[in-house]
């Protein structure tokens, strides 16, 4: 399968390059808050916003092999992500505030927006028609 069909190559792909995209969003914060002295608030959405380039083009190339134009793809990419955020928010805030305990809501909300940002991006971000080089 190529293109925005899903598989467990694909999935997996993604988790490696959402676990990079992680590490290198902590160290550009980690970084710039320690060795450059900005705020740790800055830091870290500078380093969110760097690692966020970097997981679209992993994601684009390795992951979903779009053949897309990012024109197109890269607002698509970040419309998916702010609504995992905003899904990542509303869970956690209904959970808690139904007496969840924090880390468990987190967890679960951290699966449930992991699902939709990976069926989102492989169905509609990167989808481009069923086009993409090579195969699973």
């Amino acid at each position: 399968m190529a293109g925005g069909h899903l598989s467990l190559r694909k999935l997996a792909v993604f988790l490696l390059v959402g676990g990079g995209a992680t590490a290198l969003h902590y160290l550009i914060a980690a970084l710039l808050w320690r060795a450059v002295g900005l705020a740790p608030p800055l830091a870290s959405g500078l380093g969110f916003g760097l690692s966020a380039l970097f997981n679209y083009a992993a994601n684009a190339r390795y992951t979903f092999q779009s053949t897309g134009a990012h024109t197109q793809n890269l607002p698509r990419f970040a419309l998916v992500a702010g609504i995992g955020l905003a899904l990542n928010s509303g869970v956690i805030w209904g959970l808690t505030h139904w007496g969840w305990n924090a880390v468990a809501a987190q967890l679960l909300a951290t699966v449930l927006v992991l699902a939709w940002n990976f069926v989102l991006n492989a169905v509609w971000t990167f989808h481009n028609g069923g086009q993409g080089r090579g195969t699973d």
